[in-house]
């Protein structure tokens, strides 16, 4: 038997909250954090909407020294893992540290200093260019440089996988636990990508909405009127555990990491599968592995990005998995309110699952006013609604066809 992995310490931070208490707090207001760009001047951009992090003031949180060598997806991932070691109340020292490992997702990476150093090359000479250009705009910095700050030298990565970064992380490090190469870890995403030249990319390829009239409605995932996804940035951090190791030093378990499933569409570098295969495959072998059935899951937070090929994609996926059952099942988008936060996005919902099954409540899909035909599953529409989930799946699934699905439950 594989050994069994628990969650004992968690940290967010997001367009809605800089905590993971006033992050779960908004969500149950039903409160959106999409805003016009303020991060840049998007005065000429298709989209000037977004969901952005807000008073966050990486000097207070670091120094000056320290946040000039850090992009902004390195901070966020550094302030959501010290929240996240304070609640589980994990010692690392000379004992353990050897057996204790980081992966943290990103879909992008420091693109906000690449673009800044581009800049600084362009206008001053190559000779200008900052020194810690490098080790800043690498997707594994953040892990890097967390095992530095932390002093944790077991598996340390990256995991690069769009927007399914965050769910392969965590599902990757509850895995080198099972497996017996570490006995903790700290897992997540993080993403600070609110820059001109992503949302230029996003734009052009129509992934965006472009409701700028009025953004507190712009993400409406599964909505018949959808039409695209909000950017958003933050970071959702968890540590994890063998239960054994959790116990003996008498941490308190918030739940258990039951289900990995993970696979690939083969079909389109941007585009889902019409008919969610390969999304449906990932959710199949995650109830395979958490040994449940289609009828122990309680709740699905899904991907529901507010695009029109993803959420009728993720919806048939959902009925070709879970059969006459999928209606029975409370689904809802969290991305309604934090917007899209790219490769940070599956582990802040991991965040927002454990938090269903800790407080018996689901967060609402806002912004749901058309039902569409073809997404005519129960959204939990608008309003969070009381309901004790024992069994949590958590989807995401991104560009090049990666998917990512997690099972979390209650620890028993």
């Amino acid at each position: 038997m594989s050994r069994r992995v628990v969650v004992t310490g968690m940290g967010c931070i997001s367009p809605v909250g800089n905590t993971v208490k006033d992050t779960w707090d908004a969500l149950l207001a039903g409160k959106s954090g999409a805003g016009m760009i303020t991060v840049f001047d998007a005065s000429k951009h298709k989209t000037r909407i977004a969901a952005e992090v807000k008073g966050f003031d990486a000097v207070a949180a670091f120094g000056v020294r320290e946040a000039r060598k850090m992009d902004r997806f390195t901070q966020f991932a550094t302030v959501a893992t010290l929240e996240a070691l304070e609640q589980s109340g994990l010692k690392i020292d000379d004992t353990n540290r050897d057996r204790i490992g980081i992966v943290i997702g990103t879909g992008i990476g420091g693109i906000g200093t690449i673009m800044e150093q581009a800049e600084v090359m362009r206008e001053r000479g190559v000779d200008r260019v900052s020194p810690f250009l490098i080790p800043m705009m690498i997707s594994d910095s953040a892990a890097g440089m967390l095992a530095i700050r932390v002093g944790a030298r077991g598996p340390n990565m990256a995991i690069a996988t769009a927007c399914a970064s965050g769910n392969n992380a965590i599902g990757d490090a509850m895995e080198t636990i099972r497996r017996g190469s570490a006995d903790a870890m700290i897992a997540g995403g993080s993403e600070g990508a609110l820059v001109p030249l992503a949302m230029a990319g996003m734009n052009v390829m129509g992934a965006l909405s472009t409701r700028n009239d009025d953004p507190l409605k712009a993400s409406r995932p599964f909505d018949k009127n959808r039409d695209g996804f909000l950017m958003g940035e933050g970071a959702g951090i968890l540590v994890i555990e063998e239960l054994e190791f959790a116990k003996a030093r008498g941490a308190n378990i918030l739940c258990e990491l039951t289900g990995y499933g993970t696979t690939d569409d083969a079909h389109h570098i941007s585009a889902p599968a019409e008919n969610g295969a390969g999304a449906a495959m990932s959710m199949k072998l995650a109830l395979e592995n958490a040994n449940l059935t289609v009828n122990d899951i309680g709740y699905i937070n899904a991907h529901g990005t507010s695009t029109p090929l993803n959420d009728k994609s993720e919806t048939a996926a959902i009925k070709t998995v879970f059969g006459e059952q999928a209606y029975q099942i409370p689904i809802s988008s969290t991305k309604s309110m934090t917007g899209h936060l790219l490769g940070a996005s599956g582990a802040v919902e991991a965040v927002f699952s454990v938090m269903a099954i800790r407080d018996g409540i689901i967060p609402p899909t806002i912004n749901y006013e058309t039902p569409d035909p073809v997404c005519d599953l129960d959204y939990v529409p608008n309003q969070p609604r009381k309901v004790s989930p024992k069994h949590v799946m958590s989807n995401s699934f991104g560009f090049g066809g990666h998917n990512a699905t997690l099972v979390i439950s209650r620890f028993e």
